[in-house]
């Protein structure tokens, strides 16, 4: 490929890779506003942290073993009892 002196091509050259650098700069800068949005979006909602999800899950579990264990005491001192 020749190169050659167009000012015209080399306007438009310019005027491609400057648009193109704008472009990505929108692009950067629409999805800093998205997620503010999205995170404020969520502090809103309320929803609960991951943390708190886990330790609640954790609680649910140790109480359905402990019922566990309960229901079987209860069955075993009914059996005694009932003997």
């Amino acid at each position: 490929m020749t190169a050659t002196n167009n000012p015209f091509l080399d306007n438009l050259s310019r005027l491609m890779t400057d648009a193109a650098g704008m472009a990505t700069g929108m692009k950067r800068e629409a999805e800093t506003v998205m997620r503010a949005q999205f995170e404020r979006l969520i502090r809103d909602m309320d929803v609960v942290s991951r943390e708190e999800f886990e330790a609640v899950r954790a609680m649910a579990i140790a109480a359905r073993e402990e019922n566990e264990r309960l229901a079987e005491r209860i069955a075993e001192l009914e059996s005694k009892q009932g003997k």
